[in-house]
């Protein structure tokens, strides 16, 4: 069993909990605002999971290097400071996956989305926009899902050359890739890449149902990240973290 700190015991927190020993790990360890973290901690775990708050990610992992354990980092909104946390890994020696959404599901529709992105870009018909809706007690808006969808379809389209977040009240840049969000109610996330033309309109739709799917990743990136050194984006390592999830069951 790969033993687990959770750093933040909201929603995600108890999720883990919840998912942990069907997925081969153990909680050993909980951090929040009572129970704080700090370089005195018993480092009774292998490796920790932050699901806490963006303004704490830096100072977390600087813990952690301290204490010479690995982190996976799904908390979102921080990722101003990756540079940081990407120094203090690298200088530590210990290993960091984070990511902009550690579900499965999400993973695979990026790599749908990219396919349709670069179907797309010889159609030069068909406009691309994003849009997402989240609960509203989401911090960061939009989502760093809706984030990542849109740099992977800049990426793949020559038309569209940044991404546009802002409200916009003019004419929008027709070389921009308009992303938009809406904050209410209990929605977990649902994310919409919408290619539309005069002809017809295409949907490509990621609706969470509930929070195990980032769960589920979290702990699989967790399991793999104990005993490696650096940092990674999930989405850049997912394909290697399933092999390895499938050949360790």
């Amino acid at each position: 069993m790969t033993r687990i700190a959770l750093i933040g015991y909201g929603a995600m927190g108890r999720e883990l909990e919840a998912l942990a020993h069907a997925h081969g790990c153990e909680v050993t360890a909980i951090f929040d605002v009572d129970r704080p973290l700090t370089t005195s901690s018993e480092a009774s775990f292998d490796v920790a999971i932050d699901f806490s708050l963006p303004d704490a990610v830096v100072n977390n992992v600087r813990t952690l290097a301290h204490l010479q354990r690995p982190v996976v980092i799904g908390t979102t909104g921080w990722h101003a400071q990756l540079p940081d946390v990407s120094s203090i890994v690298t200088s530590s020696g210990i290993g960091c996956v984070w990511g902009s959404n550690f579900s499965v599901g999400v993973q695979m529709f990026l790599r749908i989305v990219r396919a349709a992105a670069a179907l797309a870009n010889d159609a030069p018909e068909y406009d691309v926009m994003v849009h997402e809706w989240h609960h509203h007690r989401k911090k960061d808006s939009p989502s760093g899902t809706a984030i990542a969808i849109a740099s992977t379809i800049v990426d793949a389209m020559d038309r569209k050359h940044s991404m546009e977040i802002e409200t916009q009240h003019d004419r929008v840049n027709p070389y921009a890739l308009h992303v938009t969000s809406t904050r209410g109610g209990e929605v977990v996330g649902r994310h919409v890449v919408t290619m539309d033309s005069v002809y017809d309109t295409i949907d490509l739709v990621h609706n969470a149902k509930n929070r195990s799917g980032f769960a589920q990743g979290a702990l699989l990136a967790a399991k793999w990240v104990v005993g490696r050194k650096g940092i990674v984006d999930f989405t850049d390592i997912f394909p290697e973290v399933q092999a390895f999830a499938r050949s360790s069951s």
